[in-house]
């Protein structure tokens, strides 16, 4: 077997998102090598016949990614005395685009038994309808990205071999995952449209490519405690964050490139998102040295657009949909004893903040706020203005299968659809007003489960510092004292919070 290194220059831009061609085939030969050792395990320690599918076609088995999960999987069963898995069925469906002389081939797979593994539910077996849909969607999204993106689309061409359809989430935008067992595989729900598409193809791959690199090399340490992601609503081990911020990098970069409010507000959040995460992780002390190295990178690469100019109107928004999903996390996944500071309060004392420990059993949970849909659709409808004329011309004119560009006048914020009281007012930037009507709704016995939703609109207009750093402290302790104004016990606890005592 040949040993696997990168230079320095090469390990740095593949950290960065943007490795060249010879690091990616490296990483993909890396694969392939990975399936021929667990080949050559069951074949030594379990004595198994090599499988039909290899034999038959060697190379391209041996770099199929669902080939090399049901080769996983087997050696899995026959180590713990469990059931072997079924042989593997390909679907004979391919989804094939070329677009300016760069082509992309994937297999869009229906009947493999061993799909699920990708983490996700599969969805049943296309429809001829169904699969011309993806085939349709799937070209509109390669022409994307060979003409906005191309540096990204000859990354995906290279890695992308499996699209795994599953079934949609009615509650999220949309799904994807990819797995360590399977490099070039990625399951996806039914893309909304071709832009959509194109983010969703880039993000999986840039897992892919991740979970290659950290079979060379280990990143982060092991053992470390789950912690705050920006991008789920659950905690998350280290590796998961690194992952996240490592895929989003690659998003943010596509929204670098594309034009209109929508798509600078998507690189605004998810810049600051990726240099925050990276931030973390570097404080946290849960990295190798040469994870360090590769977060370092990433963090140098997300850092030098935090400066890029952004509409203000935009900039607001995008940092408090950052600042709501924080809340609303700790709001789901923290819990604290306020027994300290119920007696605190009662002796006049200072308050003396309890730190917060994770909740048991919330399990898996992506992000979900309606107020954040509703940013979403005020800014495709004519959101707070274009990006600045300068902005606009650095950028690829949009394609007609994009969304249509604003007027050229500035337009003002307008709210869209039905919503909660507060949040027409939060959009147009009234925040007096909203936090007016946020507190209205926790004022009543029930607030018709979205109380994380006002609490996180409170944080966001509010003047208490302790609702967007510890926001889980006031739920508690306004839970005990409900006949207290939450306005006393917010600046109560602020006073410590910005000074605390002794």
């Amino acid at each position: 077997m040949r040993t696997f290194r990168l230079t320095d220059e090469a390990f740095a831009a593949l950290a960065a998102g943007r490795p060249n061609p010879a690091t990616v085939e490296d990483l993909r030969r890396s694969q392939v090598s990975r399936h021929l050792l667990l080949l050559a395990d069951g074949r030594k320690n379990f004595k198994i016949k090599t499988p039909v599918w290899y034999a038959e076609r060697r190379a391209e088995a041996l770099a199929d990614p669902l080939l090399a999960l049901h080769t996983t999987a087997t050696l899995a069963a026959l180590r713990t005395g469990g059931d072997l898995p079924p042989d593997p069925v390909a679907s004979p469906r391919h989804l094939v685009a070329t677009h300016d002389g760069l082509s992309v081939r994937a297999r869009l797979e229906d009947t493999d038994p061993l799909r699920a593994r990708l983490g996700l539910t599969p969805s049943r077996r296309l429809t001829d309808a169904e699969a011309a849909h993806w085939q349709r969607l799937f070209s509109a999204a390669w022409r994307i990205l060979v003409t906005r993106h191309r540096p990204a689309a000859e990354i995906v061409a290279a890695v992308l071999r499996v699209i795994v359809p599953i079934e949609p989430d009615p509650g999220a935008a949309g799904l994807s995952a990819t797995s360590a067992e399977a490099f070039g595989a990625v399951a996806l729900s039914p893309p909304a449209d071709a832009t959509s598409f194109a983010v969703g193809l880039i993000h999986e791959t840039q897992h892919s490519l991740l979970n290659a690199t950290r079979t060379l090399f280990d990143l982060v340490d092991a053992g470390a405690p789950h912690t705050y992601s920006p991008w789920r609503e659950d905690p998350r081990p280290p590796s998961g964050l690194l992952h996240g911020a490592y895929a989003y990098l690659s998003v943010a970069r596509f929204w670098r490139a594309e034009a209109g409010p929508l798509a600078r507000f998507e690189f605004a959040r998810w810049r600051a998102a990726v240099a925050g995460a990276a931030d973390a992780l570097l404080a946290d002390g849960v990295l190798t040295a040469a994870g360090a190295r590769f977060v370092r990178a990433m963090r140098d690469e997300a850092g030098r657009w935090l400066s890029e100019p952004v509409d203000d109107r935009i900039e607001r928004l995008a940092r408090g949909a950052n600042l709501e999903h924080r809340v609303r996390w700790r709001l789901r996944n923290l819990s604290v004893d306020v027994g300290g500071l119920v007696a605190d309060w009662e002796a006049g004392r200072p308050a003396r903040l309890p730190e917060p420990a994770l909740r048991g059993g919330a399990g898996r949970a992506l992000e979900r706020s309606a107020r954040l849909d509703l940013v979403h659709r005020a800014l495709r409808e004519g959101g707070p203005g274009r990006a600045s004329r300068k902005d606009d011309q650095r950028r690829a004119p949009r394609e007609d299968d994009q969304r249509r560009a604003l007027p050229e006048r500035d337009q003002s914020l307008q709210p869209a659809g039905r919503q909660r009281p507060g949040d027409d007012a939060y959009l147009r930037g009234a925040a007096g007003a909203a936090l007016d009507a946020y507190l209205k709704g926790l004022e009543k016995p029930d607030p018709g489960g979205a109380e994380a939703e006002l609490w996180a609109g409170v944080a966001l207009v509010g003047p208490w510092e302790c609702m967007r750093q510890r926001p889980e402290v006031l739920r508690d302790l306004h839970g005990y004292f409900r006949t207290v104004p939450l306005r006393l016990l917010a600046e109560w606890l602020d006073e410590s919070l910005m000074s605390p005592p002794a």
